[in-house]
């Protein structure tokens, strides 16, 4: 071989090399290609799902209580009111658990979401309430209480366990890798409200709560990488849900991730419709898709009537709190935590849209989603 030849030679090895690596770790969508699909999509509307019968992620997803058939009745009141989405989050020992039987189940879910025309936004991790989740049988709802069984992806112990971290790649590229290509999943969000300190009983003291945003805005970076490494064809996200977004100076690491790598951007935002509408105005000089993946608390100001008509005028999608009332008692309001509503009911549900017998909670607002939803 010739030193010409030599040369070329190294660098096609180097070019190959580097493409190589590119194409494993992948490239956060451009504003074109995101600007595309979500043209191609229909306006998205849907529920932030958890079957009426599971307190949490694992007892929706485990082997021994996953139930096909409450699914199947509650994607359909779904489906009746026109909603076509729903968000449903998974929980890291699932994976760890029974990969293939985890997979399985999944798939049987997406099925189900499908016989009803609903696309399925899956969310990996989580850093709210319940911080040290175990598998298993789950307790049951503390009376009163909003949330009581929900738990965190990964708890605090594995987080801060250095040493687990191969086993969040594992899940991370396990799953997505499985579902890649499977026009039945909408995206994947990866990780919910990542600067939440956990939320009810479960915030620690300054320093743990540190410790775990510390960690958190290490690893969030690498779940991307990931999760691209997967190749998927859908979007990847992780929502933002306080602080500032139109101002980088004052954006923590962890936002400066979330917007910085989210191919779509997604927020939460449980106030009035005004603020609803000025969050999105923080996020459009973005340029990209733009849906809210958690809203509707009627204490809090934030309903139907109000935030969801904001949403279709601005063209974002919307994915409310809570379908079916049931285990996680979601109908009670975020203060529950400190005076459950044992002796009275509160007022007004804060979130969910039906009785577990298919009764909207307010006919009036099944109708409102049903109108805008077919327009």
């Amino acid at each position: 071989m010739t030193v010409s030849r030599a040369v070329k030679h190294f660098v096609l090895l180097i070019a190959f090399t580097l493409t190589a690596s590119w194409q494993a770790r992948g490239q956060r969508w451009s504003e074109q290609k995101a600007n595309d699909w979500y043209a191609q999509q229909p306006w998205l509307v849907g529920a932030n799902y958890i079957p009426s019968n599971a307190i949490n992620q694992l007892e929706m997803f485990q082997a021994a209580t996953f139930d096909p058939a409450i699914n199947d009745r509650e994607l359909g009141y779904a489906e009746g009111i026109g909603m076509n989405v729903m968000r449903v989050f998974l929980q890291d020992q699932l994976w760890q658990q029974d990969p293939d039987g985890f997979k399985q189940r999944l798939d049987t879910f997406l099925g189900i979401a499908a016989k009803h025309h609903i696309r399925i936004l899956f969310v990996l991790f989580d850093s709210c309430w319940e911080p040290d989740p175990r598998l298993g049988p789950q307790h049951p709802p503390i009376p009163g209480v909003h949330n009581s069984g929900w738990v965190q992806s990964p708890g605090i112990p594995r987080l801060l366990d250095r040493a687990v971290e191969p086993q969040f790649k594992a899940y991370t590229i396990g799953v997505i890798s499985a579902f890649a290509n499977d026009p039945r999943v909408l995206g994947w969000d990866l990780w919910n409200e990542a600067d939440n300190d956990g939320g009810g009983s479960n915030s620690r003291n300054p320093k743990d709560v540190q410790a775990k945003f510390d960690r958190i805005a290490e690893l969030l970076p690498q779940v991307f990488a990931w999760a691209r490494s997967a190749h998927p064809s859908q979007p990847l996200t992780s929502g933002v849900w306080q602080g500032s977004w139109s101002d980088p100076g004052k954006e923590d690491a962890i936002v400066k991730t979330q917007l910085a790598d989210s191919d779509i951007i997604t927020f939460h935002n449980y106030g009035w419709p005004e603020e609803f509408e000025a969050r999105v105005h923080e996020l459009q000089p973005l340029h990209r898709p733009i849906i809210c993946t958690e809203y509707m608390a009627r204490g809090a100001g934030s309903t139907f009537d109000g935030s969801l008509r904001a949403a279709k005028r601005l063209h974002v999608g919307a994915i409310n709190w809570g379908l079916v009332d049931g285990k996680t008692q979601t109908r009670y309001p975020w203060d529950s935590w400190q005076r459950p509503y044992v002796l009275e009911q509160p007022p007004i549900w804060f979130h969910d849209v039906f009785h577990r017998d298919g009764t909207p909670y307010r006919p009036a607002e099944a109708e409102l989603i049903r109108s805008l939803t077919s327009k």
